[in-house]
């Protein structure tokens, strides 16, 4: 709960655009914010990045100022695709040394076999479709990653399909927080049930799994 408030607390500050002194000092500390958070969460998955972008969604939807929500579409898809691009790099990295890396193992430890088995076949039969769905769906990004790393993909290839991927990302949970934003009148309420949302979202998948009757 406590990490919920801290990500509705920086999402508020990262979407705030006002002509007034102090919305503006905010807008200048809020948007760097924002980026650096939704970069190392794609480093380090600890701080819940699509609550993040829905939080500041929702502020910058009831601000006045035109371009808030573009500049929250913009500031998390280039700390998504930053972030991604240097995970990438670095597993790579680790796939060519003989003692491999500890981002290597970190990426290999959070892609069971079972998904990994299942993201390699999708990634050979679609290709970069599957590599810009995998950020939609909770979980699937560090398989799907971990799966171009063993078949080789570079760099390059792997930036033109997480490019777009990262942009559907931001713009999925900033829709969430439109949603959120415009159900409430005061921002603060449309921030609670769009981190709610984002829960459910990334949770979802996990407990239909464990509910539904194995074979």
């Amino acid at each position: 709960m406590r990490l919920l408030t801290v990500v509705a607390a920086a999402g508020a500050a990262a979407a705030t655009s006002s002509p007034s002194s102090t919305e503006s000092a905010q807008q200048a500390i809020g948007y760097p914010t924002l980026f650096l958070l939704v970069l190392v969460g794609a480093l380090v998955p600890v701080v819940p990045t699509g609550a993040l972008v829905s939080s500041a969604a929702v502020v910058a939807f009831h601000q006045t100022a035109p371009f808030a929500l573009a500049l929250v579409l913009v500031t998390a898809s280039l700390a998504a695709f930053l972030g991604d691009a240097a995970l990438y790099w670095l597993g790579r990295r680790g796939m060519g040394s003989r003692n491999g890396s500890r981002w290597l193992a970190a990426i290999r430890s959070r892609a069971p076999e079972d998904r990994l088995e299942q993201a390699q076949e999708k990634l050979a039969s679609h290709g970069v479709t599957v590599l810009v769905l995998s950020r939609l769906v909770p979980a699937g990004r560090i398989p799907v990653m971990l799966a171009c790393l063993l078949a080789e993909w570079p760099p390059r290839r792997f930036a033109r399909g997480n490019a777009p991927a990262c942009v559907a990302w931001a713009a999925t949970y900033q829709l969430i927080g439109i949603l959120g934003g415009s159900l409430f009148p005061e921002p603060w309420e449309g921030v609670v049930l769009a981190v709610g949302l984002t829960v459910l979202i990334s949770v979802a998948p996990a407990l239909w799994r464990r509910a539904r009757p194995t074979a």
